[in-house]
């Protein structure tokens, strides 16, 4: 088997770290320095690949699913990917783009529910109206507890708020459809009152 070594080395790193440098084995072919940044650029990727199967497997528990048929598994696992996604997007553009607005990634209705269920106190100082400040009063609803000392909410927790507040939010939805005053007829549907 033919294999092209690339060795990349950080040209000037961050004050008090350590230079990064890779030594990568690949049976692609590179023949320009830009191919050998392209790969370079693949294999950065693969944290972040991982950090999503890790999202996929813990958060989702995808493993723990009993179903009997492939196109059930298939249809469950496609919809697992879009949550899990949405866990490591959120997460990540938090992170990048901490400034941004709320309405990037979270509906208005979730929005409001995390203004009545969360307190705006202790959001790690976090600009009020960001998303940042919003992932953290997410991250809260999945026990994260925002001390100084605590690193950025990660994915678990982001996961777990973001699961209770789906949960928040089917309930005020089934909240909503009832009407004050309605009572149950004898075949246990709704009826109106009087």
């Amino acid at each position: 088997m033919d294999l092209t070594v690339i060795h990349a080395v950080e040209p000037s790193p961050a004050a008090g770290r350590k230079r990064i440098e890779w030594k990568l084995l690949t049976d692609l072919e590179v023949n320009s320095c830009e191919e050998a940044v392209e790969k370079i650029k693949w294999y950065a990727m693969r944290w972040k690949i991982e950090v999503f199967h890790k999202i996929l497997k813990s958060g989702c528990r995808a493993e723990d699913a009993r179903l009997r048929t492939a196109d059930r598994l298939a249809n469950l696992v496609a919809v697992f990917c879009i949550v899990s996604w949405r866990v490591l997007w959120l997460t990540m553009l938090a992170r990048t783009a901490p400034e941004t607005s709320p309405s990037a990634a979270l509906t208005e209705q979730e929005i409001e529910i995390l203004d009545q269920m969360v307190s705006n106190a202790g959001n790690r100082q976090a600009t009020p109206g960001s998303l940042n400040f919003y992932l953290t009063k997410l991250a809260r609803l999945g026990g994260y507890l925002a001390r100084t000392s605590d690193p950025p909410p990660g994915n678990t927790v982001v996961w777990r708020g973001l699961s209770r507040l789906t949960d928040i939010r089917l309930g005020t939805e089934i909240a909503a459809t009832l009407r004050c005053g309605s009572l149950q007829d004898g075949d246990g549907r709704l009826a109106e009152e009087g």
